[in-house]
């Protein structure tokens, strides 16, 4: 029997997508939509000397950087990324132009034709060029001069990981009248409405994005999709008939931005006692060929170096590394997953050196209500990490499986992470940089309609931002309507990225609607444009990587009991245990779906998903061989939630969707530790890595 959730409703969208009415990018009809398939580069390096086109048949085109408008840039963060190779190649399977006509199939084999002369350069594979370097301090700097301390090394490594999204990329670009109009598998409707109208030169009102259904994210629809807009809107400028693209799973998985691996040291000065006084952490990632939004994930990823804990002195660096490989962009953590792994490692392996228990060693640097972040910030609010950890010890009978697991050949193991999780856009970057406003109006008959730019591609938005706007008014459900976002009629509340949507969009949802609550005219139209506004307290300095990173931070406690094989090397999780403080929970459905979810993606970063680049490409390019766990993989699975409200969520909630998945990784490896007694310092811990480790 499954269980009641008293705070759940039925999805908005159940319905649509249990009867398969839900319509997708690709099953989207329109009359003479043509196709296009993407011309890519055979090398990693070099220089475009020459393209040699088949001869093409009426009605099918070539599309280049010859064919740009105004400027040939993919527009995020940082915009380094061409839309389409221009003379210079920096990886392989770059974007140099598309063939676009009726047939896919006779597209694809045009593309097979087409001739490229090249001049090879020797590409750069290793991390040895950086592009960005951050670097900051905190504490007290003295302790580096006592000589008693001592040192002690340890370097981490963590490899790509494929997001797996159900639908792949897909995107459909028409003209309505003059007007671009773009329905594709997104994330951030306005990210591809910003690129399309720099590519194009096009005001604003030019262009229009709206949302169809779509299948799973988990950030990799995040920038990929502004590439494909920009490209598409450049075809139809000159082509001026609809046009479709739509990846296979093998190009999905060949082509598109995967999590950044990374390779983090850390260096600790340690007392006799055991108790680390200093803490060195250098985080480096690999960017990939293109900077893009490596910069803001480099800086989550030091902001989460320290993880829930707290140190005397602490210096932390960064570097984000260009290299002539597929670039690397959004993943579902955003950073934090890379260095949140190393530090849980490391702190296990400390304990491990001094003999003492790997919990209770971690325990005396829990940070507290009060105390400083590692970017001299503040910890404001409640912190009840120590709650969430007697929780989940209490769910899993830790304690007693801890002891008998760590006797000699019991080939089981149980390892418990701890781990937090900023919610919403690095420091000032919600006032400052995405400024959002959300709109919410009520007509004669007393409907009311609202706006945002979330999308809801699995998580459940469309239900719980409508159910908050419902609740807050105080009227019937089927009195509010919240419809896919749409350019043309939404201003824009930012991207659903971040842990942001419930925490930052809902708040201004719940405001809005109150807002409109407080002036109700039944039978007039009324309208609300709620602008966020931020905590005062939040002071950030990007450039020195100082101040309160976050408007808040949500928790959280995984336990996760394995058993190996030691004849095959192979790992199986028999069960999982975990405790979240999200602030409030709106619909424990939705958040336990989330968490499940999470933690699994989370456990199959840690043990099982390889993908690897030789040459410039992957190795894994189909659902064959790249391994993800599935429902035989996949373990009894126990969740709780600790109330612990938050004074500026949306009915006291903060983020979730990401923090259910960092701790995955750590709890798995911890455990994996503990039934082959031997240290990890990669991921993913697979059996090969593991018969390597035990054959040394």
């Amino acid at each position: 029997m499954l269980p009641e959730y008293k705070t759940s409703v039925k999805k908005v969208d159940n319905e649509e997508k249990m009867s398969g009415k839900a319509l997708f990018t690709d099953d989207i009809q329109m009359d003479g939509v043509l196709s296009a398939v993407t011309v890519r580069s055979k090398i990693s390096k070099g220089k475009i000397l020459n393209i040699k086109l088949p001869t093409l048949p009426e009605g099918y085109y070539f599309i280049s950087a010859k064919d740009i408008v105004k400027e040939n840039v993919c527009n995020i963060i940082f915009s380094d990324w061409p839309v389409f190779a221009d003379k210079e190649i920096n990886y392989k399977g770059e974007s140099i132009g598309l063939i676009v006509g009726e047939d896919k199939k006779i597209c694809l084999d045009l593309v097979d034709q087409v001739v490229i002369e090249y001049e090879e350069k020797e590409p750069v594979f290793d991390m040895k060029n950086s592009a960005i370097h951050k670097d900051f301090e905190k504490g007290d700097k003295s302790v580096l001069n006592d000589p008693n301390l001592e040192s002690y090394t340890e370097k981490f490594q963590t490899g790509y990981q494929e997001q797996v999204y159900l639908e792949t990329q897909g995107m459909l670009v028409y003209l309505d009248g003059d007007k671009i109009t773009v329905k594709a598998s997104m994330q951030c409707p306005f990210y591809i409405h910003k690129a399309i109208c720099r590519t194009l030169g096009y005001p604003e009102d030019k262009v229009r994005v709206i949302q169809p259904a779509v299948g799973g994210a988990f950030g990799g629809k995040e920038h990929y999709p502004s590439l494909m807009g920009a490209q598409l809107a450049t075809a139809l400028v000159k082509i001026k008939k609809p046009i479709k693209m739509v990846f296979d799973r093998k190009e999905d998985i060949s082509f598109t931005t995967k999590r950044h691996p990374s390779e983090t040291t850390i260096s600790a000065l340690i007392d006799k006692k055991g108790k680390i006084r200093a803490l060195d952490i250098h985080v480096s990632l690999d960017a990939g060929a293109y900077i893009g939004c490596s910069g803001v994930v480099l800086s989550r990823a030091l902001i989460a170096a320290t993880n829930t804990y707290k140190f005397d002195y602490v210096h932390i660096s960064g570097d984000a590394y260009i290299t002539n490989k597929i670039p690397s962009a959004a993943f579902r953590g955003f950073g934090s997953p890379q260095s949140i792994f190393a530090i849980e490692m490391f702190l296990a392996h400390v304990a491990k050196k001094f003999r003492y228990p790997g919990v209770l060693y971690k325990n005396q640097y829990l940070v507290e209500t009060g105390d400083t972040t590692s970017t001299n910030g503040k910890f404001r609010d409640k912190i009840i990490l120590k709650e969430l950890i007697v929780k989940a010890k209490e769910m899993s009978d830790y304690d007693r499986k801890e002891k008998e697991y760590s006797k000699p050949n019991s080939y089981r193991g149980i390892g418990m992470s701890y781990f937090l999780h900023g919610c919403g856009f690095t420091g000032s970057g919600e006032s400052d940089l995405i400024k959002a406003k959300l709109i919410i109006r009520k007509d004669k008959n007393d409907i009311v309609t609202f706006y945002t730019s979330q999308v809801d591609f699995g998580q459940g938005n469309r239900t719980t931002l409508k159910r908050i706007v419902v609740d807050t008014l105080g009227i019937p459900e089927d009195h509010v309507i919240y419809d896919a976002p749409d350019t043309d009629k939404t201003l824009s509340t930012g991207p659903t990225a971040a842990s942001r949507t419930i925490i930052i969009v809902g708040g201004l949802a719940a405001k809005a609607a109150q807002h409109l609550k407080d002036i109700w005219v039944s039978g007039k139209e009324q309208e609300i444009i709620e602008p966020y506004v931020g905590p005062d307290y939040i002071h950030w300095d990007e450039a020195t990587m100082q101040g309160d990173a976050y408007p808040g931070y949500a928790w959280g406690v995984n336990v996760v009991e394995v058993s190996f094989d030691p004849i095959t090397y192979e790992v199986h999780v028999e069960e999982t245990w975990s405790v979240y403080d999200v602030g409030h929970a709106i619909d424990e459905r939705i958040l336990v779906g989330q968490a499940d979810g999470g933690i699994l993606q989370g456990l199959g970063y840690g043990y099982l998903e390889v993908e690897e680049m030789a040459n410039g490409e992957f190795r894994q390019k189909t659902m064959s061989d790249y391994i993800v766990p599935t429902s035989m993989d996949a373990p009894k699975m126990h969740t709780a939630f600790i109330d612990n409200p938050f004074k500026y969520g949306a009915f006291g909630a903060k983020g979730a969707g990401e923090l259910t998945f960092v701790g995955g990784a750590p709890a798995v490896c911890i455990a994996i530790e503990q039934a082959i007694k031997e240290k990890i310092y990669k991921i993913p811990a697979n059996p090969e890595y593991l018969m390597e480790i035990l054959e040394k």
